[in-house]
């Protein structure tokens, strides 16, 4: 009686292990690379035989010393750092200050921000920290924090409100222009490689400068580099930046 239930269960797992454990991942993984082996093997782009990049994951570009190069179109912000190990997002709330900054009523009890500068009314400011990467408080126990040598004090660069400020300063983008959101707020994986074409419309007169090409010859290639929605509706129109730059790198400038 025992053996006759037990039986059909025993040779119903094994055929279910064999199915669901080699026969469907073998499949899907043969399909993948017949069909969509570019995809399925990471969407490595590679030059003169050496991988540069996946264009499915954003990267950095920097100059040699670390900082933005205003040769390249760069991508929107990330949580991560473009580290491809570590994919996540900020998960800051709507009022949290490291999102929006210090704003009276909303995210700070005194009338006004008591940290304000000229250029940010709403500084979140950096806390000293020793050599050993301690945060420094006072005798009674209260955060230190940052000031520049005028008095002012150090705000945190990853604020939205600090990046708004970054970003028309490294694009020359005057107070009346408006910023799309995703040149100054990071994506749900960090690693988005994709800008909006609005974005990148934006970064076209630095990058023609810093070249010495002409505005027109620049936004022509950033109107080429722009993908249409998946389908034709899903989403909206996107910009690849390693496509991009890439193509920026072929006309040798």
């Amino acid at each position: 009686m025992i053996r006759r239930i037990l039986a059909p269960a025993v040779v119903l797992a094994l055929v279910l292990a064999i199915l669901c454990g080699l026969v469907y991942p073998i499949s899907v993984w043969a399909i993948g690379q017949v069909a969509f082996n570019h995809r399925a093997n990471g969407s490595f782009i590679k030059q003169n035989g050496k991988v540069i990049g996946s264009s499915i994951i954003g990267q950095s570009w920097e100059n040699k010393a670390g900082n933005p190069d205003p040769r390249y179109f760069q991508p929107r912000p990330s949580a991560v750092d473009y580290n491809a190990a570590g994919s996540g997002a900020s998960n800051l709330g709507p009022a949290d200050a490291r999102l929006i900054g210090f704003i009276p009523g909303v995210n700070i009890t005194t009338k006004t921000n008591p940290y304000a500068t000229p250029t940010d009314p709403t500084c979140v400011p950096v806390q000293e920290t020793t050599k050993n990467n301690e945060p420094v408080t006072d005798k009674a126990g209260n955060p230190v924090y940052e000031k520049n040598p005028d008095g002012t004090y150090v705000c945190n660069a990853n604020t939205v409100p600090q990046r708004l400020l970054a970003y028309r300063a490294f694009n020359h983008v005057p107070a009346n222009v408006k910023v799309p959101v995703d040149a100054v707020t990071a994506s749900d994986s960090g690693l988005d490689p994709d800008i909006t074409p609005a974005n990148a419309m934006l970064q076209a007169p630095r990058v023609a400068q810093a070249r010495n090409l002409p505005l027109a010859e620049v936004i022509s290639l950033v109107k080429a580099h722009t993908d249409d929605p998946q389908f034709g509706f899903l989403g909206e129109k996107t910009v690849n930046v390693l496509d991009l730059n890439l193509a920026l790198d072929k006309l040798g400038k």
